[in-house]
Protein backbone atom coordinates (compact mmCIF):
# COMPACT_ATOMS: atom_id res chain seq x y z
CA UNK A 1 0.00 0.00 0.00
CA UNK A 2 2.51 2.30 0.90
CA UNK A 3 4.73 2.09 -2.27
CA UNK A 4 1.58 2.83 -4.36
CA UNK A 5 0.93 5.84 -2.50
CA UNK A 6 4.67 6.76 -3.23
CA UNK A 7 4.57 5.99 -7.19
CA UNK A 8 1.25 8.49 -7.61
CA UNK A 9 2.91 11.24 -5.77
CA UNK A 10 6.13 10.28 -8.38
CA UNK A 11 3.78 10.51 -10.93
CA UNK A 12 2.26 13.39 -9.92
CA UNK A 13 6.04 15.65 -9.68
CA UNK A 14 6.51 13.89 -13.17
CA UNK A 15 3.78 15.65 -14.56
CA UNK A 16 4.48 18.94 -13.43
CA UNK A 17 8.28 18.64 -14.80
CA UNK A 18 6.66 17.86 -18.30
CA UNK A 19 4.66 21.22 -18.11
CA UNK A 20 7.19 23.28 -17.33
CA UNK A 21 9.49 21.51 -20.19
CA UNK A 22 6.80 22.33 -22.60
CA UNK A 23 6.62 26.18 -21.74
CA UNK A 24 10.17 26.46 -21.61
CA UNK A 25 10.38 25.19 -25.78
CA UNK A 26 10.54 28.36 -28.13
CA UNK A 27 7.39 28.81 -30.09
CA UNK A 28 8.17 29.15 -34.04
CA UNK A 29 7.69 32.19 -35.68
CA UNK A 30 5.52 32.42 -38.28
CA UNK A 31 6.41 34.30 -41.56
CA UNK A 32 4.64 37.95 -41.67
CA UNK A 33 2.15 36.83 -44.67
CA UNK A 34 0.97 33.30 -45.31
CA UNK A 35 0.50 32.97 -49.17
CA UNK A 36 -2.81 31.76 -50.05
CA UNK A 37 -1.71 30.83 -54.03
CA UNK A 38 1.40 30.25 -55.84
CA UNK A 39 3.84 32.37 -57.48
CA UNK A 40 2.93 30.66 -60.95
CA UNK A 41 -0.89 31.36 -60.33
CA UNK A 42 -0.60 34.75 -58.82
CA UNK A 43 1.56 35.50 -61.88
CA UNK A 44 -1.33 33.94 -63.97
CA UNK A 45 1.52 32.57 -66.03
CA UNK A 46 -0.09 29.23 -68.15
CA UNK A 47 3.45 27.76 -69.29
CA UNK A 48 6.39 27.46 -67.42
CA UNK A 49 9.47 27.97 -69.67
CA UNK A 50 12.25 25.96 -69.51
CA UNK A 51 14.87 28.39 -71.13
CA UNK A 52 13.83 30.89 -68.18
CA UNK A 53 17.20 29.50 -65.92
CA UNK A 54 16.46 32.04 -63.27
CA UNK A 55 13.19 30.96 -62.07
CA UNK A 56 13.97 27.25 -62.57
CA UNK A 57 16.67 27.41 -60.71
CA UNK A 58 15.03 29.28 -57.76
CA UNK A 59 13.42 25.89 -57.77
CA UNK A 60 16.65 23.39 -57.43
CA UNK A 61 18.58 22.94 -54.86
CA UNK A 62 22.41 23.09 -55.47
CA UNK A 63 22.50 19.21 -56.69
CA UNK A 64 19.97 19.99 -58.80
CA UNK A 65 17.16 18.16 -57.24
CA UNK A 66 13.68 19.91 -57.37
CA UNK A 67 12.29 21.44 -54.33
CA UNK A 68 9.33 19.90 -52.93
CA UNK A 69 5.76 21.49 -52.96
CA UNK A 70 5.96 22.35 -49.48
CA UNK A 71 10.01 23.91 -49.75
CA UNK A 72 8.85 26.01 -53.04
CA UNK A 73 5.27 26.65 -52.32
CA UNK A 74 3.69 25.39 -55.79
CA UNK A 75 0.38 24.18 -56.12
CA UNK A 76 -0.25 20.63 -57.41
CA UNK A 77 -0.89 21.44 -60.90
CA UNK A 78 2.35 24.42 -61.62
CA UNK A 79 4.38 21.72 -59.57
CA UNK A 80 3.81 19.68 -62.91
CA UNK A 81 4.75 22.13 -65.08
CA UNK A 82 7.64 22.69 -63.73
CA UNK A 83 8.88 19.17 -63.27
CA UNK A 84 8.12 18.88 -67.03
CA UNK A 85 9.99 22.25 -67.92
CA UNK A 86 13.03 21.36 -65.43
CA UNK A 87 13.14 17.95 -67.60
CA UNK A 88 13.45 19.60 -70.72
CA UNK A 89 15.77 21.97 -69.76
CA UNK A 90 17.66 18.95 -68.65
CA UNK A 91 17.40 17.33 -71.42
CA UNK A 92 18.36 20.23 -73.61
CA UNK A 93 21.78 20.59 -71.77
CA UNK A 94 21.00 23.79 -69.65
CA UNK A 95 20.21 22.31 -66.00
CA UNK A 96 22.58 19.98 -64.80
CA UNK A 97 20.57 16.21 -63.33
CA UNK A 98 20.99 15.35 -60.05
CA UNK A 99 24.19 14.45 -58.81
Amino acid sequence: MRTQGFNRNNNRNNNRNKTKVNSRRKKRKESPKEQNQCRFCRSKTKYVDYKDLEVLGKLLTHRGKIFSRKRSGNCASCQRKVRLAIKRARFMGLLPFTS
